[in-house]
Protein backbone atom coordinates (compact mmCIF):
# COMPACT_ATOMS: atom_id res chain seq x y z
CA UNK A 1 0.00 0.00 0.00
CA UNK A 2 2.62 2.49 0.92
CA UNK A 3 4.64 1.57 -2.33
CA UNK A 4 1.23 2.03 -4.34
CA UNK A 5 1.13 5.53 -2.44
CA UNK A 6 4.64 6.72 -3.49
CA UNK A 7 4.74 5.92 -6.88
CA UNK A 8 1.43 7.36 -7.03
CA UNK A 9 2.48 10.95 -6.04
CA UNK A 10 6.14 10.39 -8.18
CA UNK A 11 3.87 10.13 -10.88
CA UNK A 12 1.65 13.05 -10.55
CA UNK A 13 4.45 15.17 -9.31
CA UNK A 14 6.62 13.66 -13.23
CA UNK A 15 3.57 14.57 -15.43
CA UNK A 16 1.55 17.01 -14.04
CA UNK A 17 4.07 20.18 -15.38
CA UNK A 18 3.67 19.37 -19.36
CA UNK A 19 4.02 22.63 -19.60
CA UNK A 20 7.19 24.85 -19.63
CA UNK A 21 7.61 27.96 -17.80
CA UNK A 22 8.22 31.44 -19.69
CA UNK A 23 10.07 33.92 -18.25
CA UNK A 24 8.03 37.48 -17.96
CA UNK A 25 9.59 40.35 -20.36
CA UNK A 26 10.73 42.96 -18.10
CA UNK A 27 9.20 45.93 -17.63
CA UNK A 28 9.30 49.32 -15.47
CA UNK A 29 7.37 51.57 -14.15
CA UNK A 30 7.70 54.65 -16.01
CA UNK A 31 6.47 57.99 -13.56
CA UNK A 32 6.41 61.39 -15.34
CA UNK A 33 5.65 64.37 -13.75
CA UNK A 34 4.21 67.60 -14.77
CA UNK A 35 6.85 69.96 -16.48
CA UNK A 36 7.48 72.75 -13.55
CA UNK A 37 5.39 76.12 -13.73
CA UNK A 38 7.10 78.10 -10.58
CA UNK A 39 4.96 80.54 -8.10
CA UNK A 40 6.81 82.85 -5.79
CA UNK A 41 6.09 82.66 -2.05
CA UNK A 42 6.98 85.62 0.74
CA UNK A 43 7.52 84.50 3.95
CA UNK A 44 6.48 86.92 6.54
CA UNK A 45 10.02 86.13 7.95
CA UNK A 46 11.90 88.49 5.55
CA UNK A 47 12.66 86.35 3.06
CA UNK A 48 10.91 85.11 -0.85
CA UNK A 49 11.96 81.83 -3.20
CA UNK A 50 9.83 80.70 -6.37
CA UNK A 51 8.50 76.73 -5.75
CA UNK A 52 6.52 74.46 -8.55
CA UNK A 53 2.86 74.98 -8.65
CA UNK A 54 3.29 70.78 -8.64
CA UNK A 55 3.54 71.77 -4.45
CA UNK A 56 1.93 73.16 -1.96
CA UNK A 57 3.23 74.70 1.09
CA UNK A 58 1.49 74.26 4.61
CA UNK A 59 2.73 75.76 7.95
CA UNK A 60 3.75 73.47 10.62
CA UNK A 61 4.33 75.29 13.92
CA UNK A 62 3.62 79.20 13.03
CA UNK A 63 4.66 80.97 10.47
CA UNK A 64 8.31 80.54 10.03
CA UNK A 65 7.89 76.67 10.03
CA UNK A 66 6.15 74.77 7.51
CA UNK A 67 6.20 72.17 4.34
CA UNK A 68 6.58 71.99 0.77
CA UNK A 69 4.06 69.07 -0.12
CA UNK A 70 4.00 67.23 -3.13
CA UNK A 71 1.02 65.20 -2.50
CA UNK A 72 1.34 63.20 -5.72
CA UNK A 73 5.01 61.95 -4.37
CA UNK A 74 3.58 61.82 -0.96
CA UNK A 75 6.85 63.73 -0.08
CA UNK A 76 7.65 66.86 1.96
CA UNK A 77 10.09 69.88 2.19
CA UNK A 78 10.71 70.65 5.88
CA UNK A 79 11.09 74.50 5.98
CA UNK A 80 12.51 76.10 8.89
CA UNK A 81 13.94 79.75 9.53
CA UNK A 82 15.81 80.66 12.31
CA UNK A 83 16.89 84.75 13.32
CA UNK A 84 20.69 84.44 13.87
CA UNK A 85 21.56 86.23 17.22
CA UNK A 86 25.56 85.58 17.95
CA UNK A 87 24.60 81.40 17.23
CA UNK A 88 25.84 81.24 13.43
CA UNK A 89 27.66 79.19 13.83
CA UNK A 90 25.67 76.82 16.46
CA UNK A 91 22.83 76.95 13.19
CA UNK A 92 25.33 75.37 10.36
CA UNK A 93 26.94 72.70 13.30
CA UNK A 94 23.43 71.62 13.64
CA UNK A 95 22.75 71.86 10.04
CA UNK A 96 25.81 69.31 9.14
CA UNK A 97 24.84 67.23 12.01
CA UNK A 98 21.35 66.56 10.35
CA UNK A 99 23.29 66.13 7.22
CA UNK A 100 25.99 63.43 8.61
CA UNK A 101 23.36 61.56 10.88
CA UNK A 102 22.49 59.69 7.48
CA UNK A 103 26.44 58.68 7.40
CA UNK A 104 24.88 54.88 8.50
CA UNK A 105 22.85 54.66 5.53
CA UNK A 106 24.13 56.70 2.89
CA UNK A 107 26.29 54.95 -0.06
CA UNK A 108 27.68 58.62 -0.82
CA UNK A 109 26.91 62.50 0.48
CA UNK A 110 27.70 65.13 -2.37
CA UNK A 111 27.71 68.67 -0.93
CA UNK A 112 27.85 71.97 -2.82
CA UNK A 113 28.07 75.36 -1.83
CA UNK A 114 26.33 77.91 -3.24
CA UNK A 115 27.30 82.00 -3.30
CA UNK A 116 24.98 84.88 -4.64
CA UNK A 117 26.55 88.23 -3.20
CA UNK A 118 24.59 90.69 -5.37
CA UNK A 119 21.56 88.96 -3.23
CA UNK A 120 23.48 88.00 -0.06
CA UNK A 121 22.67 84.37 -0.03
CA UNK A 122 25.04 81.72 0.95
CA UNK A 123 24.68 77.98 1.84
CA UNK A 124 25.37 74.57 1.17
CA UNK A 125 23.18 72.09 -0.80
CA UNK A 126 23.53 68.44 0.25
CA UNK A 127 22.59 65.35 -1.75
CA UNK A 128 22.30 62.27 0.08
CA UNK A 129 22.62 58.90 -1.83
CA UNK A 130 21.54 55.33 -0.59
CA UNK A 131 18.36 54.16 1.64
CA UNK A 132 18.21 57.32 3.68
CA UNK A 133 15.79 58.71 5.28
CA UNK A 134 16.56 62.15 3.68
CA UNK A 135 17.69 62.37 -0.02
CA UNK A 136 18.31 66.32 0.25
CA UNK A 137 18.94 68.60 2.56
CA UNK A 138 20.46 72.49 2.09
CA UNK A 139 20.49 75.99 4.61
CA UNK A 140 20.45 79.54 2.78
CA UNK A 141 22.12 81.96 5.18
CA UNK A 142 23.16 85.82 4.75
CA UNK A 143 25.30 84.74 7.63
CA UNK A 144 24.71 87.83 10.21
CA UNK A 145 20.92 87.95 10.51
CA UNK A 146 18.82 84.98 8.62
CA UNK A 147 19.58 80.92 8.10
CA UNK A 148 17.15 78.78 6.32
CA UNK A 149 17.50 74.88 6.25
CA UNK A 150 15.15 72.36 4.60
CA UNK A 151 15.27 68.54 4.52
CA UNK A 152 13.29 66.14 1.92
CA UNK A 153 11.50 63.37 3.13
CA UNK A 154 9.05 60.65 1.86
CA UNK A 155 6.48 59.14 3.08
CA UNK A 156 7.39 55.77 2.44
CA UNK A 157 10.30 53.59 3.37
CA UNK A 158 13.75 54.47 2.02
CA UNK A 159 13.81 52.83 -1.47
CA UNK A 160 16.50 54.73 -3.89
CA UNK A 161 15.56 53.19 -7.31
CA UNK A 162 12.22 53.57 -6.85
CA UNK A 163 11.89 56.93 -5.50
CA UNK A 164 14.85 57.92 -7.92
CA UNK A 165 12.41 60.60 -10.33
CA UNK A 166 10.96 61.85 -7.09
CA UNK A 167 14.30 63.06 -5.78
CA UNK A 168 15.27 64.06 -9.11
CA UNK A 169 12.12 66.18 -9.86
CA UNK A 170 12.36 67.86 -6.36
CA UNK A 171 16.06 68.31 -6.58
CA UNK A 172 15.26 70.43 -10.03
CA UNK A 173 12.88 72.20 -7.63
CA UNK A 174 15.14 72.88 -4.67
CA UNK A 175 18.11 74.09 -6.88
CA UNK A 176 15.12 76.81 -8.69
CA UNK A 177 14.07 77.81 -5.21
CA UNK A 178 17.87 78.65 -4.21
CA UNK A 179 18.15 80.27 -7.50
CA UNK A 180 15.27 82.71 -6.77
CA UNK A 181 16.01 82.91 -2.92
CA UNK A 182 15.89 86.76 -1.43
CA UNK A 183 16.17 88.89 1.74
CA UNK A 184 13.69 91.18 2.06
Amino acid sequence: MFKKLIFTFLGFFLFSCAEEAQPKPSGELRLEYPKAKYQKYVSPCGFSFEYSDFAKIVNAKNDCWYYIEYPEMKAKVFVTYFPVKNDFALHVKESEKMVYEHTIKASSIDTKSFTYPERNVFGNFYELSGPTASNLQFFVTDSTRHYVTANLYFNSRPKPDSLAPAVAYIKNDLQHLIDTFEWK
